[in-house]
């Protein structure tokens, strides 16, 4: 079922399944597997080059010359703008520690060494927006079996992904939004629709 939410469409999976990263089992593989980067808007870009020289050590030397070559980001073949990826499946701002995948723009930011935190999309995962050429949004809950140990802990905890991912949708859409989203949920539970 859609849902529009001050005309933004919004699958109603998004509140009825449950999510949580737990990084400790998955240790951050979806910024590794699939077949293009992360998708970024040119504005993002402009923050992602921002950042680049703080983040360039942290950057394996495969991904750096990556970045040499073509760029922080490139059209991927369904000619979306995506970051840089190595060896046709790393993001290029891959990092490790203690066996974990990590994202170097975002540890940089939590360090305060940046004010880009990384790309919305990334945070807004596993919500994948879309953009209509009408330029009508849509919100959808990509699954993804990678991601089945965030959700045995999302059950566990009974976390709906729209709460898990409450911070990456205000920052997207704002306050304003994000309580009109959850009058919505609130109001679809009470008739007994969700």
């Amino acid at each position: 079922m859609i849902i529009d939410v001050n005309n933004i469409l919004v699958s109603s999976d998004i509140f009825t399944e449950q999510f949580c990263c737990n990084l400790g089992k998955c240790k951050g593989i979806c910024c590794v597997e699939g077949d293009a980067g992360a998708p970024v808007t040119l504005d993002e870009i402009g923050g992602i080059e921002d950042a680049l020289d703080t983040v360039w050590g942290d950057m394996s030397a495969q991904a750096q010359s990556v970045v040499d070559r073509q760029g922080v980001a490139y059209t991927d073949r369904d000619g979306d703008l995506v970051t840089s990826i190595v060896g046709g499946k790393d993001c290029v701002f891959t990092c490790y520690e203690s066996g974990c995948c990590l994202c170097a723009l975002e540890r940089a930011y939590r360090q305060g060494k940046t004010s880009f935190v990384k790309p919305i999309s990334c945070a807004l995962y596993p919500i994948r927006e879309k953009k209509f050429k009408d330029g009508t949004i849509a919100l959808n809950y990509n699954q993804w079996d990678v991601c089945r140990d965030a959700v045995t802990k999302g059950k566990e905890l009974g976390l709906p992904v729209y709460r898990f991912l409450e911070g990456p949708l205000v920052r997207r859409f704002g306050q304003e939004w994000y309580n009109e989203l959850c009058t919505v949920v609130d109001e679809l539970r009470k008739e007994g629709i969700i």
